[in-house]
C-alpha cells in the first residue's frame, strides 16, 4: 500500500517535471524564433533601404520639409511583454506631404521613416513612421516629434524584449555614445548621447523639451520589469 502511494507521488512529480521542462523549452524556442524572425526581417529591409539610399542625390543638410508622422492612437507604446496592454493618445506633429524624391519603403505593411544605428549596443534597426502595439512587435517607431533629422526633438520608442531584440540593450547606453540616424531622404546624421535617465510611465517632458534650435532625438524603452522608462537623449554633433 505504501509502495503504491509512493509510486503515485513519483508519477505526479514526474509529470510536473515534464510539464515544466516542456514549458521552459517552448519559451526558449519561441524566444530564439522571435529574435531570428526580427533579425532576418530587419536585415532584409535595411539592405533594401541602403540600396535605395545609394541611388539618391544626397545633400549635405537635411531637407527643410519634415517627414510626416502619423497622428494615430498609440497602443501600449512603451511596455514590455510582461505589462498588460494600455491605450493612450499622444500629441503628434502635423503630417506634411512626403517629398517626391524620398525613399518609399514598407516593412511588414508599415511605412519606413529611416534607420537607426547604435554602435555601442550593435543595434541596426528600421524606424517606422508609427508606434502602435502591432508595429512595435517588428521594429521601433516614431512616437512624437518633428521627424527624423529635423530641427527639434523626435522620440523613437521600442520594446525591451528579454531576448535582446529591438531596444532591449538601451540600458547599456552611456553619455558620449554615438547614434546614427538615416532618413528617407538619405541624410545620415551623427548624434551624441548627452543624458540617460529613468522616469515614470506618465512623464512626457522629455518629448516636449526645447532643443534651442538643434536636432535632437530621444530613445524611449522600458526597464526590464516594465515599471519605469529608460530615456536616452542625444543631439547632433557640432562640427
Amino acid at each position: 500500500m505504501i509502495n503504491h502511494k509512493f509510486d503515485k507521488i513519483l508519477t505526479v512529480i514526474l509529470v510536473i517535471l515534464i510539464i515544466a521542462i516542456v514549458g521552459v523549452v517552448g519559451y526558449w524556442g519561441y524566444d530564439i524564433f522571435q529574435r531570428y524572425y526580427l533579425n532576418v526581417g530587419a536585415n532584409e529591409v535595411l539592405e533594401e533601404f541602403d540600396k535605395q539610399v545609394s541611388t539618391l542625390n544626397i545633400s549635405i543638410e537635411p531637407t527643410a520639409t519634415p517627414i510626416p508622422i502619423a497622428n494615430e492612437v498609440i497602443e501600449n507604446p512603451t511596455t514590455t511583454t510582461t505589462t498588460p496592454p494600455t491605450t493612450t493618445r499622444r500629441p503628434m506633429a502635423t503630417p506634411t506631404p512626403r517629398p517626391a524624391n524620398a525613399i518609399d519603403l514598407k516593412y511588414k505593411g508599415y511605412d519606413v521613416a529611416g534607420k537607426i544605428e547604435i554602435p555601442s549596443t550593435k543595434a541596426n534597426l528600421p524606424i517606422l513612421t508609427v508606434a502602435t502595439d502591432s508595429s512595435m512587435k517588428v521594429a521601433v517607431g516614431i512616437l512624437y516629434g518633428v521627424g527624423l533629422n529635423q530641427i527639434g526633438n523626435t522620440v523613437i520608442t521600442g520594446h525591451n524584449y528579454r531576448n535582446g531584440a529591438l531596444f532591449s540593450k538601451n540600458d547599456n547606453i552611456k553619455n558620449g555614445d554615438e547614434i546614427f540616424i538615416t532618413d528617407v531622404m538619405g541624410v545620415r546624421i551623427r548624434y551624441i548621447v548627452f543624458n540617460k535617465y529613468y522616469t515614470t510611465s506618465t512623464d512626457f517632458e522629455y518629448a516636449t523639451r526645447d532643443t534651442a534650435g538643434t536636432r535632437e532625438i530621444t530613445l524611449q524603452s522600458c526597464t526590464d520589469d516594465g515599471r519605469s522608462r529608460v530615456i536616452v537623449c542625444a543631439r547632433e554633433e557640432n562640427t
